[in-house]
């Protein structure tokens, strides 16, 4: 009778914690003035408690209304830098890329894939080191109907037997970053990350070399074969973007009666202070806005 008593009361204890709510946050923000110039110190004074408390100061990667943002319409860039050195220097590496292929380092694959040579929008070492391509934008290159599908750059090398040897060549650096149209980057890829793989197609003996510092194509003796061979990258989300963040500012172990922050660009913000409590049975926002004008 006694474990059935205590059992009781354990439940009706539980049943009553279960129906507490979860105190939702009141606080206030304000400041002394709607108007700032850049570079001046402005303080927040903040009323309440809130259990937790972020800051999304309204800048470019701090915007509340953007914090679970996750795809846009950006412009895919890449870059890199090159080196073509011995043998018979000449334009024998293209650029190519595809927006269909499966991503399988295999001859039967890159054959079925589409690919789309863009070697006339960079520009190729002629013999000096670390040449830079410039900026290549693959926005045109994106699926219209399947805006999200993966985009695949490739570096395809092709040389043939000749007196002369053939030739080397290095790409030294590779970028690669969304450009939201509010101008936020996201970076996708550095060489080290750029997931490359080869893929032979002739000649066996000399194949590209890959590292995290580069990709290296060895140059050979005359007497060697015909060659082709591919290095690919990973695959890359067009429409992915990073979400907008804001800054802790206080926890339910601090109090915070004010805060101050710095503007150095003129604007317009959109200021956006949440306060939170988060419990076993559930969780309250509460948002408060300011409006701030900065000034030159």
């Amino acid at each position: 009778m006694r474990n059935i008593i205590y059992s009781l009361l354990s439940i009706g204890l539980f049943a009553s914690c279960a129906k507490e709510k979860v105190e939702g946050q009141n606080f206030q923000v304000s400041t002394a003035s709607l108007t700032y110039k850049a570079g001046d110190s402005v303080k927040f004074s903040i009323s309440g408690n809130p259990d937790n408390l972020m800051f999304y100061s309204g800048e470019q990667g701090h915007k509340y209304e953007l914090r679970k943002r996750d795809s846009a319409e950006n412009d895919l860039q890449i870059d890199f830098k090159s080196l073509v050195q011995f043998g018979l220097i000449y334009q024998n590496l293209q650029l190519m890329v595809s927006n269909d292929f499966n991503g399988k380092a295999d001859t039967t694959s890159v054959k079925a894939a589409t690919w789309t040579d863009i070697s006339s929008k960079a520009v190729f070492s002629a013999g000096k080191d670390s040449v830079p391509s410039g900026i290549i934008s693959l926005k045109p290159y994106v699926n219209p109907q399947k805006p999200s599908s993966l985009i695949y750059i490739a570096f395809r090398y092709t040389d043939y037997k000749k007196t002369q040897g053939q030739n080397r060549w290095v790409i030294r650096t590779f970028a690669a970053n969304n450009i939201a149209p509010d101008g936020t980057v996201t970076p996708l890829a550095v060489m080290s990350t750029g997931g490359w793989t080869q893929v032979n197609f002739k000649n066996t003996a000399f194949v590209w070399s890959l590292s995290a510092a580069q990709l290296l194509m060895p140059s050979s003796t005359a007497t060697a074969d015909d060659n082709e061979d591919w290095a690919i990258s990973k695959g890359f989300d067009p429409t992915y973007i990073k979400q907008d963040v804001g800054t802790a500012l206080k926890n339910i172990s601090t109090t915070l009666p004010e805060f101050s922050y710095v503007f150095t660009k003129p604007g317009t913000y959109k200021v956006v202070f949440e306060g939170s409590a988060v419990r076993y049975n559930g969780e309250q926002r509460t948002t408060r806005e300011v409006t701030l004008t900065i000034t030159p």
